[in-house]
């Protein structure tokens, strides 16, 4: 593929992914608003709990090899078809352990009623053990904007489905119906759209290799996963479930959000980095502009959304969910943070360094676990900092680490990184400040003033050379992903 098919396609995925991820993102706000005025703080409690769970297993039912798969060099029909089998079987033998696991967990928790909820969504980790290889194949053939309809597909049905189950008195089973409505629509729509049906299982095509790569990405995630969830865990266990379920919708108004935005476009970044690993200018180019991308996209609202806590979750869940203003004001800030070091995971992912990954992680993670579990003795809020403090003190490591395994533009990271953090923070200081001048007149207007004063602050930064700079390279981006073919090399 030429520099410049590739780079179309790149940009064309980008664009499929952005608007898919913007319309889940419209939909998750507004299961927010919606659900969380007809469904408690202990539902919401009780659902993270059983989430923990899910997601460990979750880890282990892809077993990495989503991404094994999508960076292999050559993958055959037949090693997709042996990957198949491998997701398949895994995904079952969670689903029953879970199963089996609902009683025990119930009586460690306390929770009466979450055993039923745990063997109701136990079905996820067959569905999504079914529907991983379909989905990999559709990103290694850079099948995006099919990948966008089905996502979006999925949520709106999910969210509609939950609703529905809400207002008929459902409770937390509503949450649970559209964790599953989700998984099945995605099934669905990934076997449809990829054509294709795996045969038997073969040992004539070896996937040994693959599965050494899928090992090293599962201890990662592991350990990343561990270190995500410890401050859930730590809230639930010291704090108990309506405290949990404040930290829990700040988390889903900005994190999952993001998480939605940032992980899919792995799936566009993955395979265009893959192909270009062996050209360092190409690949230098790619991963600074991403970075550029990524921090200006989603730095400026997060820098909004932490100036304008306050008045943002009065109007989106209520007055009985006003603890969580600060709580959501951090977990902006370290969105910023980890959405700057985001590309570096891309960059271990794309040029194979499984291992290394695997080795940083357990640093980065230990230092997150500290810091989270010093920040439990000054509460819920204390949490929520030492969740803030981690990335801060990772991002420069993960620099550094990346330098000494791999050729990486560090210098230029460096400095993109400061002309982010620098707009940014002048962004959410003037909105907060504006918002104070109508902090009488209500949060509609604290929100409508803040949110103009910070774009406008973003639109002044255009009048110094450097940010016209990154402007300029960016709208280049976004007309290559208007573009409807490629130009030839």
């Amino acid at each position: 593929m030429t520099s410049s098919s590739l780079a179309h396609s790149a940009a064309r995925g980008a664009l499929f992914t952005f608007v898919a991820q913007a319309a889940k993102i419209l939909l998750q706000l507004l299961s927010v608003v919606v659900l969380s005025r007809m469904l408690t703080p202990h539902d919401y409690g009780l659902l993270a709990i059983v989430l923990v769970v899910v997601g460990i297993g979750e880890l282990f039912r892809d077993f990495g090899l989503t991404s094994a798969s999508i960076q292999a060099p050559v993958l055959t029909d037949g090693q997709r078809d042996n990957l198949f089998w491998v997701n398949t079987g895994i995904g079952l033998i969670l689903a029953v352990t879970m199963f089996f696991l609902a009683g025990p967990i119930e009586i460690l928790t306390g929770e009466a009623q979450i055993a039923g909820v745990i063997r109701a969504l136990a079905a996820l980790f067959l569905l999504n053990g079914l529907a991983t290889q379909h989905r990999a194949n559709l990103s290694r053939d850079l099948k995006f904007r099919s990948l966008a309809v089905i996502d979006i597909t999925a949520a709106g049905i999910a969210l509609l489905v939950a609703i529905i189950a809400a207002f008929l008195g459902a409770n937390y089973w509503a949450l649970v119906a559209q964790q599953l409505t989700s998984s099945v629509i995605i099934l669905a729509g990934v076997t449809i759209a990829g054509h294709w049906f795996p045969r038997r299982y073969s040992r004539q095509y070896s996937i040994r290799e693959l599965l050494n790569f899928g090992w090293n990405i599962v201890a990662t995630n592991l350990l990343v996963y561990a270190g995500s969830q410890i401050d859930t865990i730590l809230v639930g266990l010291k704090f108990g479930t309506t405290s949990l379920g404040l930290y829990n919708r700040a988390y889903q108004l900005v994190m999952t959000p993001l998480g939605q935005v940032r992980s899919p476009m792995k799936g566009v970044a993955l395979p265009v980095l893959s192909r270009v690993q062996q050209d360092r200018g190409r690949f230098d180019s790619y991963v600074t502009s991403a970075q550029l991308m990524l921090g200006y996209s989603l730095g400026i609202p997060l820098a909004l959304v932490t100036a304008l806590a306050g008045p943002i979750v009065k109007i989106m869940l209520g007055p009985r969910w006003l603890a969580a203003a600060p709580i959501l004001s951090l977990f902006s800030i370290a969105g910023l943070l980890t959405t700057i070091a985001f590309v570096g995971y891309w960059v271990y992912l794309s040029r194979g360094l499984g291992r290394s990954l695997f080795f940083y992680t357990i640093v980065t993670t230990a230092i997150k676990i500290l810091c989270i579990i010093i920040g439990s003795f000054f509460g819920v809020v204390g949490v929520a900092i030492g969740f803030v403090i981690a990335p801060a003190l990772s991002w420069p490591l993960s620099l550094f680490w990346l330098s000494r395994v791999t050729p990486m533009p560090t210098a230029k990271l460096y400095a993109g990184a400061g002309r982010i953090l620098l707009a940014t923070a002048c962004v959410g200081l003037v909105a907060w400040e504006a918002s104070q001048f109508v902090i009488s007149v209500g949060p509609w207007a604290m929100l409508a003033v803040g949110v103009a004063a910070g774009l406008v602050t973003a639109a002044v930064a255009l009048f110094l050379p450097v940010y016209r700079r990154d402007s300029r390279n960016l709208v280049a981006f976004v007309r290559l992903m208007f573009k409807r073919s490629p130009s030839t090399a």
